[in-house]
């Protein structure tokens, strides 16, 4: 294909697997879940088990950021600062280097997305609404820490909702000034791209995403249930 049929006329690529599109379909799930249950006392109890779900899928976007998908492996996306600082400029000057999947910006967002979702996770496990219900591991420290942690658990999920507006405004800013659209490819796994040399990335095997969040799953459960 030469550079300017592409230019003109695009090229659709396979870009996202299956694993990582359910993983972001669950995710936004959990989360208004997690939201929703977090508003009542009494549904606190589905509260925990929505976060013991949402710790299984946390720990599977890690091994899949290390073993799965080219695209879904956080050695694609994470760059250095001087990297990222160039992407930055060329933003304003028409000249950013294009990224089939997360580019420099985004994959430290996705990144520290991940790192507040683990956080808020920890806390969870060891907190308490002061009433019936506590996290497995609250038993484990004294009152007063977990009552420290119930706090920052709380705080952290409002940086959670600071992240995600962030990451709305940003996938809509690309829509509407780059013409660049990043919710379809999440949706059906491909992308349509301008650019001459993009080709599709190798998916990994199906089984394997399959095999590792069946092992998340059951470290969780484990975690839960035997650890005192």
């Amino acid at each position: 294909m030469d550079t300017g049929y592409a230019r003109h006329y695009g090229k659709i690529i396979r870009i996202w697997d299956l694993p990582t599109r359910l993983f972001h379909g669950a995710l936004i799930i959990l989360l208004v879940g997690l939201w929703y249950t977090s508003r009542d006392v009494m549904t606190l109890h589905w509260h925990m088990w929505l976060g013991y779900g949402l710790i299984a899928l946390l720990l599977f976007r890690i091994l899949w950021g290390v073993m799965g998908t080219q695209s879904a492996r956080f050695s694609d996306f994470i760059a250095g600062p001087v990297t990222v600082f160039q992407y930055f400029k060329g933003l304003f000057s028409g000249d950013s280097h294009r990224h089939p999947g997360h580019n420099p910006m985004g994959g430290w967002a996705v990144m520290i997305m991940l790192g507040l979702l683990l956080f808020q996770s920890f806390t969870g496990l060891f907190a308490n609404d002061q009433i019936f219900n506590r996290g497995p591991f609250a038993r484990m420290v004294s009152s007063s820490t977990s009552d420290w942690l119930t706090g920052l658990h709380k705080f952290t999920f409002d940086l959670i909702l600071v992240m995600v507006g962030i990451h709305i405004t940003a996938v809509l800013l690309y829509w509407l000034l780059k013409r660049d659209n990043l919710i379809l490819p999440m949706i059906t796994g491909r992308k349509r791209v301008t650019w001459y040399g993009a080709e599709d990335v190798k998916f990994a095997n199906l089984w394997w995403a399959v095999l590792l969040l069946a092992v998340c799953s059951a470290l969780v459960w484990a975690g839960i249930t035997y650890i005192p």
